[in-house]
């Protein structure tokens, strides 16, 4: 249990309806909303605070609990379809969904719950009703968000629908907390969604600084058989125009015909996602249109250690998205010792230190992104001392910060709604 200013905390649910965060991140739905859910429940129960995290089931083979560690229990939630249901689909299972929820409280002793923290505006939608039933109060965490991401969406990509943009207005209004990863996001949900600024707070996401350290390069690249003498671009992260791969390859195209980098090598890991699986070989097409399939070696997602190996491995990791709410993947790059190179968007520009871990590039046009990596990459003696400088700068970004963070909000949301009631 976990006191602070007379609020005591001893359990909490925590929603995830559409991902679970046992899925391999990289792939499908899975990505750094799931590295989330999973380090900071784990942090949270090692403060004492018990977390139930639900999640919707999507085989009929898993089992409705899993034990993850002590005081994370993953519930697999039986709502629809176990297999090929799309995200576009969820909210009709929500009904199904929530009354799982809301029946595994019934079947504990009153006031088992403390607290809700959901994730993403579907399980935001659960979570307005079991703050309803369960009487505690609701911190949710947007991770993304319709409207800032309907602003700029990438060639390809589907605008979210109306539906959606009225779920997320709701959350905004119910939610006793709001949870933004950045001050930009911060500012998005007051500006966009006339949030109230008293019941936002911003947490910055963290980095396990345990698996995500510098490794030596030669030797992450004898391990995973790269050239030794390559100038290495990775992109790693879900396949889909959100996050604008294809970006990486035309950059490279450049690099090869008007920067005359021979040694370029690519690495793209990760798997298809969203939109992005309508055309899964949309990529390898496109390298091969480009006329160098042979420099680019596409990997599937990976477990974070051998992800941390890949960085290590690399030259420089590309983040191109079109809009990014934290960017995971640019911060466990700095933690290796690997510059970045990011586009200005989101919550990017706190992810990467400008000019000191990383160069932010303002766009997409494949010209811009090949003259800013072959800048970095005729200076190896600035890409090392940039290297140094993104290790300091990831160092400040561990899941305990994000832990301690959390829970100030905890306690905040906690009494405030004592404040409130009749």
């Amino acid at each position: 249990m976990r006191e602070h200013g007379g609020v005591n905390l001893s359990r909490v649910a925590m929603l995830s309806a559409h991902t679970s965060p046992l899925e391999q991140p990289g792939g499908g739905d899975a990505g750094g909303m799931n590295v989330y859910i999973l380090h900071l429940a784990r942090q949270l129960a090692e403060r004492g605070i018990e977390v139930d995290i639900f999640t919707r089931a999507t085989s009929s083979a898993q089992p409705r609990l899993v034990d993850v560690s002590d005081g994370v229990h993953v519930h697999h939630v039986a709502a629809g379809p176990f297999e090929d249901l799309k995200k576009h689909d969820l909210p009709a299972q929500l009904c199904a969904f929530i009354r799982d929820v809301l029946r595994s409280e019934v079947q504990q002793d009153p006031g088992y719950y403390d607290l809700v923290h959901s994730h993403y505006w579907l399980s935001g939608q659960v979570g307005t009703v079991a703050r309803e039933r369960w009487s505690v109060p609701l911190v949710h965490t947007m991770h993304t968000m319709a409207k800032v991401k309907n602003a700029a969406l990438a060639s390809g990509d589907t605008p979210e629908p109306p539906g959606r943009l009225a779920g997320e207005d709701e959350i905004v209004r119910l939610a006793d907390r709001l949870i933004a990863n950045t001050d930009e996001e911060a500012g998005d949900l007051v500006r966009l969604y006339d949030a109230d600024p008293a019941k936002v707070e911003v947490v910055n996401p963290g980095v396990d600084l345990d698996v995500f350290r510098p490794q030596t390069t030669a030797d992450a690249r004898r391990s995973l058989g790269v050239d030794p003498n390559a100038e290495l671009l990775l992109f790693a992260g879900r396949i889909q125009p959100l996050k604008a791969p294809d970006v990486v390859l035309r950059a490279a195209a450049r690099l090869i015909e008007q920067h005359h980098r021979s040694a370029l090598e690519i690495a793209i890991v990760g798997g298809a996602s969203g939109s992005g699986l309508e055309h899964p070989r949309a990529l390898a097409e496109l390298a091969a249109e480009l006329g160098f399939s042979q420099r680019v070696r596409f990997v599937p997602a990976l477990e974070q250690a051998q992800l941390a190996q890949w960085y290590a491995a690399a030259s420089l990791v590309c983040v191109p998205s079109y809009n990014e709410s934290f960017g995971l993947v640019a911060i466990e790059a700095q933690a290796c010792g690997t510059p970045v190179v990011a586009t200005r968007v989101g919550g990017l520009p706190t992810a990467v230190s400008d000019g000191v871990s990383g160069i932010l590039v303002d766009g997409h046009r494949a010209d811009e992104w090949a003259s800013v990596i072959s800048g970095l990459l005729e200076e190896p003696a600035s890409m090392e001392a940039m290297g140094q400088k993104a290790v300091e700068h990831a160092a400040s970004f561990g899941w305990q910060a994000t832990a301690e963070r959390t829970l100030q909000v905890y306690h905040e949301a906690c009494a405030a709604a004592e404040r409130n009631m009749p």
